[in-house]
């Protein structure tokens, strides 16, 4: 089966992608951690403790971390994710095959 990982790496939009879904994902679970912890789960909050100053860029942030979600589960469809990537499988996975 075809992935980034075997097939270069995929595009730079799809590396950002995967940056904010693992920002966004630290960031939940750091408030998930306050809350349990009885702590107000603001005070766990990364993003709103760095942009408190700018809530636009704050909101901005959180809509990107959504769009990088979505994008992540329909896959990108560039030709550079798409290029290495032959009937399901990659062609480093079928030159190994033969080896």
């Amino acid at each position: 089966m075809c992935n980034s990982k075997c097939c270069g790496g995929g595009c730079t939009p799809t590396l950002i992608g995967k940056i904010l879904l693992i920002v966004g994902g630290v960031n939940w679970g750091l408030v998930g951690v306050g809350m349990l912890m009885g702590n107000d789960a603001g005070a766990w909050n990364v993003i709103n403790q760095l942009l408190k100053t700018v809530p636009t860029v704050e909101a901005i942030v959180y809509v990107l971390v959504g769009v990088a979600a979505v994008i992540n589960i329909f896959g990108c469809r560039c030709k550079k994710c798409m290029g290495g990537c032959a009937g399901g499988t990659c062609e480093t996975e079928n030159t190994d095959k033969k080896m």
